[in-house]
C-alpha cells in the first residue's frame, strides 16, 4: 500500500532523513520506533506532503505522491493523527469530529461514522457537547483519533498516541488501534513506547539519526538484543 524509497528530507541545512526506505502492506500495523530526534515524525510529515523530500519517492497504492498536496493525499485515503493531538479547543466534541469529515459529501455516512466513533470511545459520546479544550489529555487523544476516523482513511498515521497519558488510558488507546486495524484500516504507528507498539504491530522499523537501523517482524525486534537494551530497558 505504501512505499518510501530512498527518502532524504532536510530542515534547512539539517539532514533529517538520510535515505529512509520502508513499506506498509495493506491490512498491517507497522510501527516506527526510535529515540527523540531519530526522524520518526519527520517520516510521517514527509509522506503526507507537509514536508517535501529533496530526494526519493513516496508511493501510495501504486501512485507517486511525492509532490502531491496534503489535501489530495487526504482525499486518496491517508489521514494523520498528529503528535500533541491538535484538536480544536473552541469547538465541541461533535464539531471536532465533523471537521474530520469536511471533504465528505455523504451526510448519512458521516452520521453513521459518528456513532462508530462513539462506539469506540463511549466517553466522547458522554461529552459530545463539551468543548475540546476542556477534555482531559486522554479524551483529547480519543477525539483526535475519532476525528481521523471520520475521514474514512485506508491508511491511518498515528504520531505518538501514548504521549503524556496514564498507563490505563494508553492500554485503551492501543486496544482501539487494534480494533481499527481489524476493521480494515492499515496503520503506520510512530511510538516511543516500543514495548506497547511492538506488541500490537505486525512489523517494525527502528530509526536512528534519520536512517533505518533495523527492521523485522515485531517478534524479531522484541527478541533483538539491541532493541531490548536501547528501547525496552531489558538486558
Amino acid at each position: 500500500m505504501l512505499k518510501l524509497d530512498g527518502i532524504h528530507t532536510f530542515y534547512g541545512s539539517i539532514h533529517a532523513l538520510k535515505g529512509v526506505s520502508l513499506e506498509v502492506n495493506q491490512g498491517e500495523i507497522v510501527t516506527l520506533i526510535g529515540a527523540n530526534g531519530a526522524g520518526k515524525s519527520t517520516t510521517l510529515m514527509t509522506l503526507c506532503g507537509v514536508i517535501r523530500p529533496k530526494q526519493g519517492t513516496v508511493t501510495f497504492n501504486g501512485q507517486d505522491i511525492t509532490r502531491v498536496s496534503t489535501e489530495k493525499i487526504v482525499k486518496l485515503g491517508v489521514t494523520q493523527v498528529p503528535e500533541g493531538r491538535m484538536i480544536f479547543p473552541r469547538l465541541t466534541v461533535i464539531e471536532n469530529l465533523r471537521m474530520g469529515a469536511y471533504l465528505r459529501r455523504d451526510p448519512d455516512g458521516v452520521k453513521a461514522d459518528e456513532e462508530k466513533v462513539f462506539g469506540l470511545f463511549p466517553r466522547l459520546k458522554e461529552r459530545r457537547g463539551q468543548y475540546g479544550g476542556t477534555l482531559s489529555g486522554g479524551e483529547q487523544q480519543m477525539l483526535a483519533i475519532g476525528r481521523a476516523i471520520m475521514a474514512r482513511p485506508s491508511l491511518l498515521l498515528l504520531d505518538e498516541p501514548s504521549l503524556g497519558l496514564a498507563p490505563i488510558v494508553v492500554e485503551n488507546i492501543f486496544d482501539v488501534i487494534v480494533n481499527i486495524n481489524k476493521a480494515g484500516t492499515t496503520v503506520l504507528l510512530v511510538e516511543q513506547n516500543a514495548q506497547m507498539a511492538l506488541h500490537i504491530a505486525h512489523r517494525g522499523y527502528v530509526l536512528t539519526t534519520g536512517e533505518v537501523h533495523l527492521t523485522g517482524t515485531s517478534k524479531e525486534l522484541l527478541e533483538n538484543p539491541q532493541v531490548r537494551a536501547a528501547y525496552l530497558g531489558l538486558e
